[in-house]
Formats: C-alpha cells, structure tokens, sequence
C-alpha cells in the first residue's frame, strides 16, 4: 500500500507507505514560497449535538466520525462567549467586514431559544462595530414553529431548511428514530416561513440528492416554497465508503444525469425563479469567477467549525472519512483561530491546484471542478490526495454545463450580428 509525502510546491506525490496525506504537508516549506493562508470568514457553531431525527444518510451520526457521542448536549454558555471572543479577535485581526455564523447540529433548535438567543448576542456582542455579522441557522424544521419565527424574526437570524423533495424522496432518508416520516411537519412549517411576515429569513432549501427519485419533480416540488435558493449536495462519500450508486472507478454518471435533468429544467426556464447554488458556482467558474463553495472551484475554504465542547475542527463533512477527520486537538479556551490557519489539515483546503492528485492537474476541468468536495477526495492509505469518487460525475455535469452555456452565449452573439 502506498500513502502520499509533500514535495516542496506543496503538491502531494507518491511516497513509501506511511502517514496519510495532508498529515505531512510542508506548512513552513509553503510561506517560505509566498503563500499566505485566508482568513476564515464563515463559522460554523454546534449548540446541539444531538438531533430529532435519524436520517439514515446523516455524515454526524451514520458514518465513520462517532465523536457526537463523546459531545455535551449542548454548548455551554460559557463555551459560546469563549468562540464569540475568538471569532471577534480574529475578524479584528484580519480586518474582517463581514463573517458568517451559522447555528448548526445535531439539530440547533434543540438547543432553546435562550441558548439561541444568548448565542446570537455574544458573538455580535464581541464583534468589532465595523464587522457586519450575519448569522443563520440551518434546521430541518420540524421544531420550528411560530414561536421561533417570531424569535428569529426579533434577532434578524435566516432560516436555510432541509427538504429532500416530495414526501416520498424526503421520508425516505429523513424519519424519526421510530421510522416515522418527518416531510408532514417540515412542509408546515415551510409553508409558515415561506409566506407572510416572516418570508424575509427564508435563505433557501438545501437537498440532497437521490438518484432514485425524479429529478425533476424533485426540483419542482422544492420550487413551490419559491426558495431564494436551492443547494444540491451529493451524498456524502468517498473512496473507502462510497456513495449509494457510485461505483468508484466506474465510468457510468448516475449522479450527473439526475443533475443534468435538473439543470435542463432551471436554465432552460423562461423566468428564473430560484438561484440553485452548484449550477450559478460552476457558470461562475466556467466564466472565470472565484468559487464561493467547497462543492467546486479551487478557491480557499474558509469555514471553521466549533463543536459543542468548543474544539476547533475543520469542515463537518469530513466525519464521513474516518474518526477524528475534522479535529485539530485545538480549544477556544486555549487557542486563537489563527493558530488553526498553519495546520496541515486546514491549510490543504486553501492552496488550491496545490491540493489536487497528478490526474486531477492534468484535467481539462480542474479549474472549474477543482478536485470536488474535500470529504469526497478520501482513500485509505492515500488520504486525501485523490481525486473525488464523484470525479466521472462531475466532468460530464461541468462539461454539460459549458456546452449549454457557450451555445447561449453563441446564439445571443449572432442575433447582435
């Protein structure tokens, strides 16, 4: 078995089996060339870290990471206001303008409303007066009710929900521990947020895609709580365990064909009625834009998670690799967020070509494609050096793209004429 070393330009080459990569990534070997790590401007927040549901798919609690098990219910008070310092010492350091914290889980209305309500003060309490915090919270929804509109309504905190298409797409994956479905209670309280007073936090539905289910209807049925957004993830994955229909190595698409049809469906629509958030990152990148997703692009991640306990750890997805992915041993009692900036581990998630394998760099879609999600690039004994198990996938799914959008631009060009 063979595992990845680090040549000096920071890129991952083929060595003797030993530790996996980024773990021997050359940190010292990168500034001394000039590169500089980016400062986090998105921050994720574990209040809870347990959940309502059992979602069969779930990254936290069903695949190889169990360290939830490990978590305090809930983040304490006194762990808020410590990442609330942190987050505001960072931002002030960096000049930040504007940071994002999103509210997450397990399932963070099971944290209350005054832990919400406390956290939400603390960490724009702190901030410096010339950073604009915005804050969200992504739920599934089935604890939100009226009585937390109106609280998120009072705090200015938007709502993202979690809706996996029509009943039978979402109760598939998405059901209580005793089996019960849960699309009856999160299509009620969508209707509650996607209507009247309280439509302004509504920042969108995020899906994740089953290729059993109709593409189309699928996007149609998230269509009818007209979201300002709609943001597709692949099932999380990788080499070791991949995902349902994904052969790794295979040549076949399932994934880009389900997207596709999808695609045909938005672009070709006469009035754009939703943003759908891979499509709008992969034309941005096809027309030389930076990419503001870890999906794709080669742009530097620059999200940090805090678990509940207040360990600093990187991307959540990760916990789909294998046990202890995201941790970096760091605290907010003992460390500042920079200090998680030179890891190896965070700081592969920033150089960008520097990350991908040989096959990746030698791809006509690199740039766009970018190596895939990071969570995805996994293989035993090879780390992350790798390209993803989606990489069939998501060539066909770019390359499709392009295509639509050169022969748009090809068809506007000669009416001018």
């Amino acid at each position: 078995m063979k595992t990845t070393d680090v040549a000096a330009s920071g890129r991952p080459v083929t060595g003797e089996t030993g530790p996996e990569w980024p773990s021997t990534l050359d940190v010292p070997a990168l500034l001394a060339q000039g590169w500089r790590p980016t400062p986090f401007r998105e921050f994720v927040l574990k209040i809870h870290s347990r959940c309502d549901l059992a979602c069969d798919y779930c990254y936290m609690y069903e695949m190889a990471d169990q360290s939830w098990r490990s978590q305090p219910l809930r983040m304490s008070r006194g762990v808020i206001d410590q990442t609330a310092a942190r987050i505001a010492e960072h931002a002030r350091a960096h000049r930040l303008s504007v940071i994002k914290v999103i509210l997450h889980g397990g399932e963070p209305l099971l944290a209350g409303p005054r832990l919400i309500s406390h956290a939400v003060a603390a960490v724009r309490g702190a901030a410096p007066a010339d950073t604009r915090v915005d804050i969200s919270i992504q739920t599934n929804a089935v604890g939100l009710d009226m009585a937390y509109l109106r609280l998120f309504d009072e705090l200015n905190v938007r709502i993202g929900v979690s809706l996996d298409g029509d009943a039978a797409g979402h109760d598939r994956h998405r059901r209580r521990a005793t089996g019960r479905g849960s699309y009856a209670q999160v299509s009620e309280a969508l209707g509650r947020l996607a209507s009247g007073r309280f439509r302004h936090l509504f920042s969108g539905l995020l899906c994740t895609v089953d290729i059993r289910n109709d593409p189309v209807a699928t996007y149609q049925e998230l269509l009818a709580y007209r979201p300002a957004m709609v943001d597709f993830l692949l099932p999380h994955g990788n080499w070791a365990a991949p995902p349902p229909g994904r052969q790794p190595g295979a040549a076949d698409t399932p994934y880009a064909s389900w997207l596709t049809a999808v695609f045909d469906r938005w672009y070709g629509s006469p009035r754009r009625t939703t943003r759908v958030r891979l499509f709008d990152e992969i034309i941005h990148l096809l027309l030389g834009g930076p990419s503001a997703t870890e999906a794709v692009g080669l742009s530097p991640v620059a999200l940090l998670v805090i678990e509940t306990d207040g360990s600093i750890e990187g991307g959540d997805a990760l916990k789909s690799a294998y046990p202890g992915a995201p941790a970096t041993a760091l605290h907010v009692a003992r460390h500042s967020l920079d200090q998680a900036l030179l890891l190896p581990s965070l700081a592969a998630r920033q150089i960008g070509m520097l990350a991908l394998a040989d096959e990746c760099r030698s791809c006509a879609v690199r740039q766009v494609c970018g190596g895939g999600h990071y969570a995805h690039r996994y293989r035993s004994g090879t780390g992350f050096a790798n390209p993803s198990v989606y990489s069939p996938d998501l060539f066909r799914l770019i390359t499709y793209i392009r295509g639509a959008v050169e022969s748009d631009i090809d068809d506007r060009l000669a009416r001018r004429r």
